[in-house]
């Protein structure tokens, strides 16, 4: 029998190669990427966190709607904490987690039917939502709802 010869490619050389600049891609753009994953996951965090707040306001009374959003206030705090930071906007994430406590601590208030102290910690989550927002804008990463206006 015969053996059959192929032509010869140069698909090898040219994978490795895609492949070569796949990798120098990455390696050189991650902390966009990356950033673009963060402003996503903190934009998200925020705006479910006051539109909580904001919601559970109105309903002070309602304690099943008030043990609900502390649960999810809990869990967002949670991830928050455990969340990886890109070193160009770390010194705004502190200021993201005590929104979100603050948030935290509002929901617990709304629970135990403590109206003045639910204010007390809304106000002061609504100004490091503030803070964390200006901080933000100031490194050049402002908040997608924020690009919009």
């Amino acid at each position: 029998m015969r053996a059959e010869t192929r032509p010869v490619s140069n698909r090898g050389h040219l994978s490795r190669r895609c492949f070569a600049a796949a990798v120098a891609l990455l390696c050189f753009a991650p902390t966009r990427a990356y950033a673009g994953s963060y402003l996503d996951r903190i934009g998200l965090l925020v705006r479910q966190a006051r539109g909580e707040s904001d919601y559970l306001e109105y309903r002070l009374g309602d304690k099943d709607l008030a043990e609900l959003i502390h649960r999810l206030a809990t869990a967002r705090l949670a991830a928050a904490r455990d969340m990886l930071i890109p070193k160009e906007v770390v010194q705004a994430h502190p200021h993201l987690l005590l929104m979100l406590e603050n948030c935290e601590r509002a929901a617990d208030a709304a629970e135990a039917g403590e109206r003045t102290r639910f204010v007390t910690f809304q106000r002061r989550a609504r100004d490091e939502e503030q803070m964390f927002r200006s901080i933000m804008r100031q490194l050049g990463f402002p908040l997608e709802d924020e690009k919009k206006k």
